[in-house]
């Protein structure tokens, strides 16, 4: 026993003085951390029965409501009635202010202040790339996009389009460069939903990916139609360790060619678009996209020059913020530490320093749209700076080294 407290010990103090998180593939503590190789291959038909067709008839898993469970005694979900849908907006109760501290909807552009639990800036000078709604067969046409220009970008992912279009998910798993995060699994308006199915909405989603990843768990997810309060915001943060990540400009894309948005069109978004890639550089930008349709992807692809042009650094979201892409993993290709969904301690790898982008490669315009998904404007504020989460490498060491000593 002391031997191994000495390995584990010796393997932190290495660690930290070399400036890294982990240890090389073939250090003897990577034993320690080996994951089941038999996880079923992504659109299997062992894959596919592991997860839900019907979210309502699912029991919330034992883990995930003891992960809930100890938070709410801890005081650290707040006690709100979930809102309800009037006319298709999410509406609370009479007397309660959507935009007070205590509710602080993001849907009325209320930014939690204080902590560190919820982002709407990119730092200056940077571009948060993110695309949300997919996989789609529309995101057949932007993944070889991204590739040939080297440009890594994050996807807000819905788990129920994931396990509908597995040979899409598996073309963006397949590029490096990308990163895959959290958008629920059925897209509802999160503050309309109990606890319970909050629960259900993120970690499905984050336990298909990360059954998909070779064990990779999610770091960030995105409200649909930007809709989050601080219970919503709280459960994601505390249960499963989730950055919650709005926008500071909406494109509306997603509204071409939808009923209502008869004012939105190619020519409106990528006006949008293009004011803002020519605009000021501060605070940075995470502009609200999707990978929904052809026309979403093209206005994406038209506009796409203008990064590299007025000198923007654009990466996927952990990138600019110089923060790992997973909880337990700094990105798709590094080592992974053994961590299931829910689970704590979550360890954070080292900051990689930004780089500048290379010049685009512009490819020629996608044409008609398709059907899909999409998400709903929350916000076109530009203030406020950007915060993030930073959970201490060194906290997982300790708990491992704890386990080890009940052991």
């Amino acid at each position: 026993m002391n031997r191994v407290l000495l390995l584990l010990a010796s393997f932190g103090a290495v660690a930290v003085s070399a400036g890294k998180w982990h240890h090389p593939r073939g250090h003897p503590v990577h034993d320690l951390f080996k994951r089941d190789t038999t996880l079923p291959a992504v659109g299997s038909a062992a894959w596919i029965a592991q997860y839900p067709t019907n979210i309502n008839t699912t029991t919330v898993p034992a883990a995930w409501m003891t992960a809930y469970t100890n938070a709410k005694n801890a005081g650290l979900i707040p006690d709100i009635a979930p809102a309800t849908l009037v006319n298709g907006n999410p509406t609370y109760a009479t007397g309660i202010d959507p935009g007070s501290p205590t509710i602080c909807s993001s849907t009325v552009q209320c930014r939690i202040n204080g902590t560190t639990t919820q982002l709407w800036d990119a730092p200056s000078g940077t571009i948060g790339v993110a695309f949300d709604d997919g996989p789609l067969p529309p995101s057949t046409i932007l993944y070889p996009f991204l590739k040939q220009n080297n440009q890594g970008a994050t996807h807000f992912f819905i788990g129920s389009n994931i396990l509908g279009n597995p040979d899409i998910f598996s073309q963006c798993l397949a590029d490096p460069l990308q990163d895959i995060a959290v958008h629920t699994w059925t897209h509802p308006y999160m503050t309309t939903q109990t606890d319970e199915q909050l629960l259900l909405e993120l970690g499905l989603t984050m336990q298909i990916i990360h059954d998909s990843t070779n064990g990779r768990v999610p770091a960030y997810w995105r409200p649909p139609f930007g809709d989050s309060d601080v219970r919503v915001v709280a459960i994601a943060y505390y249960v499963f360790h989730l950055t919650t990540v709005i926008w500071n400009n909406d494109s509306n894309d997603w509204q071409i060619g939808e009923p209502g948005g008869e004012n939105f069109t190619d020519a409106s978004v990528t006006a949008s678009l293009t004011g803002w890639l020519n605009g000021p550089k501060t605070p940075g930008l995470f502009i609200l996209e999707h990978e929904l349709s052809n026309d979403t992807v093209n206005c994406f692809i038209n506009t796409y020059p203008l990064h590299a042009s007025n000198g923007w650094i654009s990466k996927s979201i952990p990138d600019v913020l110089d923060h790992a892409w997973y909880l337990n993993s700094q990105n798709s290709t590094a080592p992974v530490v053994a961590l299931d969904v829910a689970a704590s301690p979550a360890p954070i790898p080292t900051p990689v320093a930004p780089t500048t982008p290379a010049a685009p490669v512009v490819s020629a315009s996608v044409s008609a749209a398709a059907t899909g998904g999409a998400s709903k404007p929350a916000s076109n504020s530009t203030n406020g700076a950007a915060s993030s989460v930073f959970i201490s490498s060194a906290a997982l060491l300790g708990a491992v080294l704890f386990s080890l000593a009940l052991w």
